[in-house]
């Protein structure tokens, strides 16, 4: 790629969230085959209306396993596995915990103490039986919920990637509403990912995030909360407690080479906490992060697969 190459910008709404399409030709066609794929992807992963695979297995919870495709099953397999991991920040069966607060809904008050006890005895990921011979998922107790929304979007974006690379698409991104997918290079070398300043203006950015053929994926405290005494609730829920997580983090972002990993891995570290996340890190090479702290640090894993360019001078970069 070289500066004059001229970047076309497609758009949609989808999966309730802008979806941005950036590629180096005119191809009206081919944007349009992306969204297709992203609207056939969001049917199948949705529990937000009332047919689905997901909302078939919900609505049988406690009668009857449910016989899903190949790709649902082996989504669900990996959400068992990663949510069943000791101390795990990830559990795909709380969506009960979910409903009941509606943050970034219609939810602003804290839920009774006792609902949240007894919606927590319905989000053991070990209640959710899976039979490979039948593909078949079974939610062992009535009012259970599985939701990937955790890592739907990740698995998305994968798919459109490959799709694009299945169309002979060397350069390309995709954003799907905080999942940015990259393939290859942008016009200046590296495709540039701004990471946002927490509770500011929406354009108001700590730096940009620059990658060649990556995904980068943040999770944030200030995308969906409310304020209530002083006390800032928001959508990042404990497994363990039912209650938002609270440490010393704001966000934490993702670079990986499949935007799902980055999905995944903002939900675990998030729960571990900077200290026990860098540790973490330092054994999986093909996971690096990024956190910005409640104290104005911005904390690099590594820079093995991309570079920071800084943009705030009242956040004090800290590279490990």
């Amino acid at each position: 790629m070289t500066p004059d190459d001229r970047v076309y910008a497609y758009s949609a709404v989808l999966m309730g969230s802008p979806i941005l399409l950036k590629l180096f030709e005119h191809n009206e066609s081919l944007a349009s085959g992306v969204f297709r794929l992203i609207k056939q992807q969001e049917n199948i992963f949705t529990v937000n209306r009332p047919h689905s695979d997901i909302m078939a297995i919900n609505h049988a919870a406690g009668r009857d396993p449910v016989t899903v495709s190949a790709p649902v099953f082996a989504l669900i397999r990996r959400a068992k596995a990663i949510s069943c991991l000791p101390d795990s920040s990830f559990n795909f069966t709380i969506g009960p915990l979910v409903k009941r607060w509606k943050i970034g809904f219609s939810g602003h008050s804290i839920p009774a103490a006792h609902d949240l006890r007894t919606l927590l005895a319905l989000t053991d990921p070990q209640d959710v039986i899976l039979d490979e011979q039948t593909r078949s998922v079974f939610l062992q107790q009535a009012g259970m919920e599985i939701d990937l929304g955790a890592m739907a979007k990740g698995y998305i974006a994968d798919v459109v990637r490959d799709y694009l690379r299945e169309q002979q698409v060397e350069s390309a991104l995709i954003n799907l509403g905080g999942n940015v997918q990259t393939l290859g290079s942008g016009a200046e070398g590296a495709w540039a990912i701004g990471l946002k300043k927490p509770f500011s203006d929406p354009e108001a950015l700590i730096g940009v995030i620059n990658v060649i053929g990556k995904s980068v994926v943040t999770s944030g405290v200030y995308e969906r909360y409310f304020e209530l005494d002083g006390h800032c609730y928001h959508h990042i829920l404990d497994p363990k407690t039912g209650y938002p997580l609270d440490n010393e983090l704001l966000s934490v972002t993702i670079i990986s080479e499949d935007s799902i990993d980055g999905d995944i891995w903002t939900t675990l570290l998030y729960g571990m906490g900077v200290k026990k996340s860098l540790a973490c890190l330092a054994k999986t090479p093909h996971i690096e992060a990024i956190f910005v702290t409640r104290d104005g640090q911005v904390i690099l894993s590594s820079q093995r697969q991309f570079t920071f360019t800084p943009l705030d001078d009242s956040y004090r970069i800290v590279a490990y």
